[in-house]
This record gives structure tokens, C-alpha cells and sequence, in this order.
């Protein structure tokens, strides 16, 4: 099965890095609060993050009082990032498809996976490994793009839009039919794999899980005052996150 490395594209990687440094935008206004929010008791505990990135929630869950995190990333240029940033004696960074985690010799007390899952085709057996990898009562926390968004076709404006360009609805389209979506993002050729719903929790509960809490942030109040931009996700959420039990 493939394994996606896009993120060590060089032009993929810098205009990806130029977004997350601004301050306003859909991860630190959304992403950021919910995955924090739902964040487990750390205090004590070991933690496996998949798809580290750049390795700054690494640092963030030391934090919060977890005694060892091993960061995991199929990106050199990302890890490269994470060793020279957010390094710690406590933190170990693996350069290795989330599909191969199987292969690591240690169980942990929490998983988490940040906005990665969706561009992993083998759900099924990275779920299966989570749980193996999982101590008893252990917890799987993971964010992803929200299946309304990985449904898109890809082509063509994602929103219908008025007269004067104000988004009226989201254009989605073949919402059943699940897999490989082909899309460009900063380059062309940026695979997605679309699931629906049930297909989501229908493989945590199928391989031993047990579902606690899911989450589909949208826009506060006062988010719609300050960035009224952030309307459209009333309309479709981007990130659907997911909190489960072993």
C-alpha cells in the first residue's frame, strides 16, 4: 500500500510552513483548542504521537506531565525541524510510516495523531496496531479531516456561492464511495483517503475499542465576531476528532 510523504516535498513543506506560522488559522483557532480539551489525564504516563510534525505537541504533552513521548513521522524535514526545535532527553523522534508502527518493542499509556490519519490508505491496520501497542485502559485521542471535506471530489470550487461570492453550501459529492481522493494543496498529487462515519468508528469498535467522546468543532461567538471568515464552518466542519478506549 503507499505511504504518502508529501510533507518532505520542498515546496509542499515551505508554503505548509509559512501557514502554521500564522497566527490566525483553522488548526490554532479549532484544531488546537479541541485536541487539548479532550487531552487525557497525562501526568505519569507515556505517550505515542503519530505524525509528529515539527514535534511542538511533543513538548506540550511533557508538559502536561507525560514522563516520555516518542514522536513518529514519516518527514525528515519535519523531524529534522523537531530534533533541532523541540528537542528533550525525554522525547524520542522515529522516522517511520505510521503504517509500520507495529514494528516498535514498547507499549505506551496514550496515542495521539494530529490532522495525520487522513492521508494514511491502511486505517484498518494502523487502528489494529494502536490497540497492540495500547497499555490495558490506555487511550487513543486522534484528529482528522472531517469526512464532509475528504469527500470532495477535488475539482472545482468546494462551495456553492452567491451572487456576491458569499459561500451558500458545500459541494460534496459521492460521500459512500471511500478511498483514495487526489487533490492540490500547495502542489498537485496530495492524496487524502476518504471514510465515512461509520467506517471510522465501525474499525475502532471492531478491533477492541470502545468510543468515549467525539468532536466537530466550529466557530464560538466570538470567533464569528473577530473572524467572520469562519462562518463556512457552520456549514461543514473541517476536523472530525475521535477519543477511544482500549
Amino acid at each position: 500500500m503507499a505511504k504518502q510523504n508529501i510533507y518532505d516535498n520542498e515546496t509542499f513543506f515551505t508554503e505548509y510552513s509559512k501557514l502554521r506560522e500564522r497566527e490566525v488559522n483553522a488548526n490554532n483557532l479549532f484544531e488546537l483548542p479541541t485536541l487539548f480539551r479532550m487531552l487525557p489525564e497525562l501526568q505519569g504516563k507515556t505517550v505515542l504521537d503519530l505524525g509528529c510534525g515539527t514535534g511542538e505537541r511533543c513538548i506540550d504533552y511533557l508538559d502536561r506531565g507525560a514522563v516520555e513521548v516518542t514522536g513518529v513521522d514519516i518527514s525528515e524535514k519535519m523531524l529534522n525541524v523537531a530534533r533541532s526545535k523541540n528537542s528533550d532527553p525525554r522525547i524520542t523522534y522515529l522516522n517511520m510510516p505510521m503504517e509500520d508502527i507495529g514494528a516498535i518493542d514498547r507499549r505506551f499509556d496514550v496515542v495521539i495523531s494530529s490532522l495525520a490519519l487522513h492521508y494514511v490508505e491502511d486505517f484498518p491496520g494502523v487502528v489494529k496496531n494502536v490497540f497492540k501497542l495500547l497499555n490495558e485502559d490506555g487511550i487513543f485521542l486522534f484528529s482528522q479531516e472531517h469526512p464532509l471535506a475528504t469527500c470532495h471530489s477535488g475539482t472545482g470550487d468546494r462551495w456553492t456561492r452567491d451572487e456576491n461570492g458569499i459561500k451558500l453550501y458545500a459541494n460534496i459529492a459521492n460521500y459512500c464511495v471511500e478511498g483514495q481522493k487526489d487533490s492540490t494543496w500547495f502542489v498537485e498529487g496530495v492524496l487524502r483517503y476518504h471514510r465515512m462515519f461509520s467506517t471510522i468508528v465501525n474499525t475502532l469498535t471492531d478491533n477492541g475499542f470502545t468510543i468515549l467522546r467525539m468532536e466537530e468543532p466550529y466557530p464560538t461567538d466570538e470567533i464569528i465576531r473577530k473572524y467572520p471568515e469562519y462562518y463556512d464552518n457552520y456549514h461543514k466542519p473541517d476536523f472530525l476528532f475521535v477519543k477511544a478506549a482500549k
